[in-house]
């Protein structure tokens, strides 16, 4: 277990920098990340992210550690998870192209269980998602990860 969590706190670290890095921004095309309709967002949530990030945002259980095909069960995404340590570009490119293709884009090699959702998502659609997200988070989270969100778009 011990040594799951190690390989996990990697893999963030590593890929934050990476992504945070990179010579190009996927989310680019995606301006307007900080509004979003939260009605929309929370059923679009129910229907395509619930069944693994669960119906309160809660993820899955033993989140942290490996499961026996290697991958890390899905986080949540309520207060208690690392979904609010990420900028808003991050979290809008991960859900548009899933875990394991956004790392390909930064050349890392990452069998991730996110799928991408570029083909029955819109943009707007996935902001309305993460608008929702956010929404449950309380005031002093939202705030942390909207200055996050607010530092990376001024290095871009």
């Amino acid at each position: 277990m011990r040594y799951s969590v190690v390989i996990f706190i990697m893999a963030v670290a590593a890929g934050g920098a990476w992504f945070w890095s990179g010579p190009e921004q996927l989310s680019a095309r995606a301006a307007g990340s900080g509004a979003g309709d939260i009605v929309a967002g929370e059923q679009i949530y129910a229907e395509y992210c619930a069944a693994c990030h669960g119906a309160n945002l809660e993820g899955q259980e033993n989140w942290r550690s490996s499961g026996a095909d290697g991958r890390l069960p899905a986080p949540p995404h309520d207060e208690t998870g690392h979904t609010w340590h990420h900028p808003d570009s991050l979290l809008f490119d991960y859900t548009k192209l899933g875990g394991k293709a956004l790392m390909a884009t930064k050349g890392i090699e990452f069998d991730s269980g996110m799928p991408g959702f570029a083909d029955q998502l819109t943009d707007a659609e996935i902001h309305n998602v993460l608008a929702y997200i956010k929404s449950t988070w309380p005031e002093r989270i939202q705030k942390i990860q909207a200055e996050r969100s607010e530092a990376e778009e001024q290095q871009d």
